[in-house]
């Protein structure tokens, strides 16, 4: 049964297989649904390398997406879980 709060199933599921969480699968597929998904593409890259940060501007992003653990985590454990979310 389809979810009703995705927008785009077909990227939702693509997204999926290709190992993301379910968050930021629904994240792109919704994106996609509403502007296009050649505009959300041109849209990646902007920010800067994870290994550019320093341990606390990862801290900060990790809290902003709700990261549980993370403050025992290291600068690399920070940097993987971001990632992976």
């Amino acid at each position: 049964m389809p979810n009703r709060s995705i927008k785009d199933e077909k990227t939702y599921q693509k997204v999926r297989e290709h190992g993301a969480s379910k968050e930021k699968a629904a994240r792109i597929a919704n994106a996609s649904a509403k502007e296009g998904r050649k505009t959300v593409s041109k849209r990646g890259g902007r920010t800067s390398s994870y290994q550019d940060m320093s341990k606390q501007e990862l801290y900060e992003r990790a809290k902003k997406v709700g990261i549980a653990g993370r403050s025992s985590m290291t600068k690399t454990q920070l940097a993987k879980a971001l990632r992976d979310h």
